[in-house]
């Protein structure tokens, strides 16, 4: 029977719920970051299938699902996410882990790669990327253009009056999220109960209103430049209609020395789940790979 544990970590500004599932076995740890800003780890539920073998490290990011907090935007910052993660790391001994960031949590994963240039990080996952807004915004585009013109036009007027209330515009974004965001129908139901638990001002305040309009504080985010001074193995992961564009994710690979990438047809950015074991065998065997390295180098 596996173990799960959970508890508390004190951070800034409040406490971060986390979940560790299959905390007896000896594998190298994972720890999952997941996206948003504002989800929870609910959309993640597919990679406890990993706990066969490892410990996997689920929280909720400050101020969403599990984990409470005042409702101050001085505490949105991605500084403030990466100081999160050290201290989930410290609290529970994670010596050595593996990373995996789906969408907002590989913006996550790779600045606390930059900025704390950490030890023991054994190799990253990165699904979905998000290393440039810039790029994701222009993909979105790209996508926009191929919606039914009666969707375009709502997409426009409201971009156009900065009015994204109407039920209007919901729909409109429905029809996006359908295509680009989790192509199964219906969605799982731990995938809409994370979507219907997101902390809709967090995402407002760093992202925008929705996944194709960028107006919050990571409007000016772009990591690329920056990629090759991350010397550790790193697996890119997109689907074929993915928000994360096979494309950008390419540019982001080849910025990349030490990474590799693996775009999953017929799925889009909840490939984790859309192509569930496909997706996981790629990861299993991503960090297999890795972790025989370690053991030949220890």
């Amino acid at each position: 029977m596996t173990n799960v544990l959970e508890g508390f970590v004190a951070v800034e500004g409040g406490r971060t719920w986390y979940r560790v599932v299959g905390a007896e076995k000896k594998g190298i740890p994972l720890i999952a970051l997941h996206g948003g800003p504002g989800l929870n780890h609910e959309c993640l539920k597919p990679l406890e299938a990993l706990a066969d073998e490892r410990p996997v490290i689920f929280y909720d990011q400050l101020g969403g699902g599990n984990s409470p907090a005042s409702d101050d935007p001085q505490l949105w910052t991605i500084e403030n996410f990466v100081e999160e993660l050290a201290r989930v790391r410290v609290a529970l001994g994670l010596e050595k882990v593996f990373i995996l960031g789906q969408s907002w949590g590989t913006m996550l994963a790779v600045d606390y790669m930059l900025t704390r240039k950490p030890d023991g990080v054994a190799g990253m996952i990165l699904s979905g990327p998000c290393l440039s807004a810039a790029q994701w915004a222009d993909d979105q585009k790209v996508y926009i253009e191929e919606l039914p013109e009666d969707i375009r036009k709502i997409i426009a007027q409201s971009e156009a009056s900065g009015d994204f209330t109407s039920q209007n515009y919901q729909n409109a974004m429905l029809s996006f999220y359908k295509l680009h965001v989790c192509r199964l129908d219906p969605w799982p139901e731990f995938l809409s109960k994370s979507i219907e638990k997101l902390k809709f001002a967090i995402y407002l305040h760093m992202w925008g209103p929705s996944e194709f309009t960028v107006t919050g504080t990571l409007k000016g985010y772009d990591r690329v430049g920056r990629l090759g001074e991350i010397q550790t193995p790193v697996l890119f992961t997109c689907g074929r209609f993915d928000e994360a564009s096979p494309a950008a994710t390419a540019l982001y690979h080849h910025a990349l020395p030490c990474s590799e990438m693996r775009i999953f047809e017929n799925a889009s950015h909840s490939h984790h789940i859309e192509s569930e074991d496909e997706y996981m065998l790629a990861v299993r065997d991503f960090i297999k790979r890795q972790e025989t390295k370690i053991n030949r180098n220890p």
